[in-house]
This record gives structure tokens, sequence and C-alpha cells, in this order.
């Protein structure tokens, strides 16, 4: 396709909620072109028909992540949409199927692990030391009779971080741990011992990891065997002072069960940065629930990595313009594989061209 081609493109960038998209990449190439590029800094919302009037018009879109689900129903209704580029090396909301189906190509971006990893540590340490009582009193006045010191915090050295997988980004976390002295143990359905000895953990069974942790993350992919692995019974298992993350997805844990034992004191903290629906209504409970750390889905949310996502994604689109895609994201036969690197990706993707950097094996987030 030459640049008088790009002429009347109609280019959707979704769900650029901090409104940093053209900021952080050079989308003069295309608009040069005669491609128009519109940002969409709201999302839009979770009616199939109101997603689709908005999208309607637009031959190419970039996804940011899985805020806004691509699903077959809605693909099918975007007769003009014949590119898709999303950001970061997996989107479990896309219908590959679909796409294939209707002879749209997908594309996806490169992706920093290390973002995650980190988000997964502000969260555990927000929860141990009580940060969501402690931070921000300054404002409302922090005296001996007013806000200074409301809260004993606990510490991490010696006590037991359980993981709930095991693979890139659990393995990250899993490091961090060691650096604080802390025991560390992990389980998933396929990890093995000597996995676990790679990382310099160990593994237990599925029961021992709840009832021995005193801070358990949650680090799998979520697929049909994986949600809602965490529910009554395992929180049930859980010491009642202990601390549950989730920056994977939010339907690995069962929320109704959730929302039941930290409203009855049964565990000491859910940290959570991913919900079953997002983003978070505004009257849904976990809003004033009590023993809660909760963040916007911001895991991977850096400057760094939407550097990579934008730059890539203008690249992308740029490449399939010229009749030469990259980084094209296909369907391929699931595989489980020894670990739980990719263990419970059901209809994994299949990744054109070889990984280029670190990032080419995305954190489950």
């Amino acid at each position: 396709m030459t640049p008088t081609e790009l002429h009347g493109l109609r280019i959707a960038v979704l769900d650029d909620y901090q409104g940093v998209a053209r900021e952080l990449a050079d989308w003069s190439g295309l608009e040069s072109g005669g491609a128009e590029v519109t940002m969409f800094r709201e999302h839009l919302g979770h009616d199939d028909d109101a997603v689709v009037a908005a999208l309607t018009p637009f031959d190419v879109i970039v996804a940011m992540r899985e805020r806004t689900p691509l699903t077959a129903n809605r693909l099918e209704r975007l007769p003009n949409l014949r590119l898709i580029v999303t950001t970061g090396r997996r989107n479990a909301s896309i219908d590959l199927k679909a796409t294939a189906a209707r002879g749209i190509l997908v594309s996806h971006t490169e992706y920093l692990p290390s973002p995650a990893a980190e988000h997964t540590w502000a969260l555990i340490h927000a929860a141990a030391r009580r940060l969501d009582a402690e931070l921000g009193a300054g404002g409302s006045g922090w005296t001996h009779d007013g806000g200074w010191q409301t809260t004993v915090g606990r510490g991490l050295d010696g006590r037991r971080l359980g993981l709930l997988g095991l693979g890139n980004l659990g393995a990250r976390v899993a490091k961090v741990g060691l650096a604080f002295g802390m025991d560390v143990v992990a389980w998933s359905q396929n990890l093995t011992d000597e996995r676990a000895a790679e990382v310099g953990v160990r593994r237990v069974e599925k029961d021992e990891l709840f009832a021995s942790s005193d801070i358990l993350s949650v680090h799998l992919v979520l697929s049909k065997r994986s949600r809602g692995l965490v529910g009554a019974a395992e929180l049930a298992l859980m010491k009642p002072d202990a601390v549950l993350v989730n920056t994977s997805r939010g339907p690995i844990i069962d929320e109704a069960a959730l929302l039941d034992a930290v409203a009855a004191g049964q565990i000491g903290c859910a940290a959570l940065d991913v919900y079953d629906v997002e983003p978070l209504p505004a009257d849904h409970p976990l809003r004033t629930a009590p023993r809660t750390v909760l963040t916007p889905h911001i895991g991977y949310v850096t400057r760094e990595q939407y550097e990579i996502f934008y730059r890539d994604a203008v690249e992308d689109i740029e490449a399939w313009a010229a009749g030469a895609p990259l980084r094209i994201l296909e369907l391929a036969v699931p595989v489980v594989r020894t670990g739980d690197l990719k263990e419970d990706a059901a209809n994994p993707p299949r990744l054109s061209g070889p990984p280029t950097t670190e990032t080419a094996t995305e954190p489950k987030v």
C-alpha cells in the first residue's frame, strides 16, 4: 500500500485513559499520508451496540490490552475493519477465530515484563504496611491526635510468600521475595520440583500454599481451568492475617467468595489490581469493602511500557500499509508445557518471527 493509499484510512486508538498516546509516538507519518487518527480517552463501555456504533467507521483499531474486548459479535458488525493492533504479545479479549474468518489481520507489540512485577510488590508493601490507612493523611492533619501513626504494619523478612503460578512474572516476584529474606513457595497445576528449584523456591501442594502463606500472589493466565481457581474453599484455608494479591486477571478469584472473606475478616487483606469488570463500576461492593487495597489495573502502566506500545503500534500500521505486516498474531494449537510459563494459555496465539528481546515472554497482567 503506497502513501497515497493511506488517504482516508481511519485509525481508532482505544482507551487512551491518560491522554498520552499522541505524545508517546510519532503518528505524523500516518497522518501526512492522509490517514485520520482518532484517540478515544473514555472507555466505550460494555454495551455491544454502543461499541459497534463508535467503531464502525474505522479501518484500523489499536487496542490497549484487554480494555475493550473485540468479540465475534462485535467483529462481525464492523465491516470496515481490516487491521487490529493489540498492545502486548497476547490478548484474550480478541476472538482470533473470528478475525481469521473475516480476514482481519492482527498484529501485536512488544512488552516489558518488569512493570507488573514491580506493581505486585507495590501492592504487597501497601497491604503489609497498611499504606491504605497511612498514606495521604497529611492533608487532613498528621498530628498525634489526628491521623499520625494509626496502624501497626507487618514486616516481610522470615515470612512465607506463596506464588500461585511460577512463570515469567511469578519468577520475577519470587526473586524479590528471596531478596527480602522470605520463604518462597509455589504451586500450579503443571509446576515441577525442578522448575521451582531453578527459580530458587520450593514447590508445595495447593492446600499447603493457601494454608501456610502469609502473602499469596496470583500469577496465572486466565483460562477455563484457572477461572474461579481461588474460591471459597481456598480462601477458607488462608490465615486470618494473610494477604491475597492479584495482578493477573480478576476472574481467577471468585469475586463473591472474596467479598464474603474480607467482610468476615477471614483473610487479612485483598490487594487487587484486576477485576471481573473493568473499569470497576462506581457502585461495586469492592470499592467500599473492608480489608482491601485497590488499584485500577495499572500493573503494566508505565511511561516506558507505553512508549513501546505506541511506537510499535505505529510501526505495525505502517508495515501493514506497505504490504509487509509485522508481529502477526495468529491462532495456534494449544500446547501444555512443563512448568507453568504458558500452561494456562487456552488457544494460545502463534507469534510471527522469533522473539527479539526479553519482552518476548509476556507476564500474565
